[in-house]
């Protein structure tokens, strides 16, 4: 018998801003070549670097204290990928001051972002050089997704919340992604219904959980205040489908949903009633 594949650390950032029909999220397109997710919407995110697992982070980011240096290194990968992938940047001038501006942050990308996507210099490197601190404090623990055991590829991705800083550009990196969009959650998950867009389980659950708000204050909110439950899909086969389990606790609605037949943009996640077996 084959041994499971260990998991990857990974992180991913959700970046909200409150818009005209309410909550949005900033998602990209992966491109179809990429190793994984190809061609999905997706929250900018991806793998752990060795750097992320620097101890300057103890003294070079606001929120770094009273956490495990496990989450202290998927935080630094959040905002590493945030910063490479869409030029988001959390960071500021001054412990526990105002982000900075949109300007600065573009100059520092343009400076930086190649560099650390390259392994060449860490992110780290850029806030230490730069003399900033890290504004980890921005980014609220979400979600905690493990990818299960027979998939031959597998990661352990924490999900973080965080509002976009208002006056920053986020833009596609147009190499890993490949096109990006403000989005409503129900419009992501309706695209996805529809076959218009393809979008993870995790993914397509971590959009209706954040869409159960109107505003980012709510979401952050509720966020704080919620227990993050670990998520280790079960699946099973089902008339019809898949059926995946997640614990109740998680917060998602349901313990069990039926993922049709099909793949990428033809299956389609039924959430089942508390008590709904399948087989």
């Amino acid at each position: 018998m084959t041994e499971p594949v260990t998991p990857r650390s990974a992180a991913t950032l959700m970046l909200a801003r409150d818009g005209a029909d309410g909550l949005e999220v900033f998602m990209v397109l992966r491109h179809h070549e990429i190793e994984f997710a190809s061609g999905a919407l997706v929250f900018p995110g991806g793998s752990a670097s060795a750097g992320d697992a620097d101890p300057r982070w103890r003294r070079l980011a606001d929120g770094a204290d009273q956490i495990s240096d496990e989450m202290l290194t998927v935080m630094a990968a959040a905002a590493r990928e945030a910063f490479e992938e869409c030029g988001v940047l959390f960071a500021r001038t001054a412990t526990r001051g105002p982000l900075l501006d949109g300007a600065r942050a573009e100059a520092l990308g343009a400076t930086y972002r190649q560099a650390i996507e390259a392994g060449s210099l860490s992110f780290a490197d850029m806030v230490e050089q730069e003399s900033l601190v890290a504004a980890f404090d921005r980014l609220v623990h979400f979600a905690h997704w493990i990818t299960p055991p027979h998939m031959p590829k597998r990661f352990d991705t924490h999900f973080f919340l965080a509002e976009a800083p208002l006056d920053h550009l986020l833009r596609h990196d147009g190499r890993e992604s490949v096109d990006s969009v403000w989005v409503t959650p129900r419009q992501a998950c309706e695209d996805a219904d529809t076959g218009r867009r393809t979008v993870l389980f995790p993914t397509r659950l971590n959009l209706e959980k954040v869409g159960q708000h109107r505003t980012v204050a709510e979401a952050l909110g509720a966020a704080w205040a919620s227990r993050v439950v670990t998520v280790r899909p079960e699946a099973s086969t089902a008339e019809g489908g898949r059926l995946l389990r997640i614990p109740i606790e998680a917060g998602y609605g349901a313990g069990e949903f039926l993922v049709s037949t099909g793949s990428g943009k033809n299956a389609r996640i039924h959430k089942l009633d508390a008590g709904t077996r399948s087989s």
